[in-house]
């Protein structure tokens, strides 16, 4: 079983830009110390994300091997087909007045809204998904939960999304600057995932088929 210190090893490394999936190797019989890492990373400078790593490795094991590993664009690299578009975040703002978050996305020259109350954590993860259905998105899961956490080099929101047809639960994270920020972007951090299947694997997850991507 993980140690507490190992699990915030583990969400630091997940809330890199460019990291979708991370490993961790134990020494001896699987029961050691962190011996290595290995980071699955899309879409960014591997030199960038290798030397983050390391800074987040130095804090909590120091001896611990960083590697990296690149997903490939299979559609890209067989058609040379240009990369779909990618929904941005635009706006994150929360009104105390009256305790609405508002969340403002774009895709391919359309804008989606979403508002929702319940404060700027859970709020924001609503609004996320609220904006993300606006711009036409079928997405197959709701919000379980929002969890803010302390680790060594700062806050990180958690985002839990759960699914309505199939056992496909999907998590997010993102560095806690700003609540709402984060939450909206743990959210958007957790459907990429989803967003970037092939369809076939999305209508097993419940969903429609979507070429949208998050940025």
């Amino acid at each position: 079983m993980s140690s507490t210190i190992e699990e915030d090893f583990e969400l630091e490394l997940r809330s890199l830009p460019g990291v979708v999936n991370v490993g961790i190797v134990h020494s001896g019989d699987g029961d050691g110390d962190v011996e290595s890492v290995v980071l699955t990373i899309r879409n960014h400078d591997p030199e960038v994300v290798r030397e983050s790593a390391i800074q987040v490795a130095s804090l909590y094991y120091p001896d611990a091997a960083v590697i990296l590993e690149e997903t490939r664009t299979t559609r890209a690299d067989r058609g040379r087909v240009a990369p779909a578009a990618r929904i941005a975040l635009e706006v994150a703002e929360f009104n105390e007045d009256d305790g609405i978050s508002e969340v403002r996305l774009s895709f391919a020259g359309s804008v989606g809204v979403g508002r929702a109350g319940s404060g700027p954590l859970i709020g924001g993860a609503e609004a996320t998904l609220d904006a993300l259905r606006d711009l036409g998105n079928v997405i197959p899961f709701y919000l379980m939960g929002v969890t803010k956490v302390d680790t060594m080099i700062g806050c990180s929101v958690i985002v839990a999304l759960r699914s309505l047809a199939a056992n496909d639960d999907r998590m997010g994270i993102a560095l806690a600057h700003d609540d709402l920020l984060a939450a909206a972007k743990a959210t958007l951090d957790a459907l990429n995932r989803y967003l970037a299947m092939d369809p076939g694997r999305q209508q097993e997850a419940g969903g429609g088929v979507s070429q949208h991507q998050v940025e």
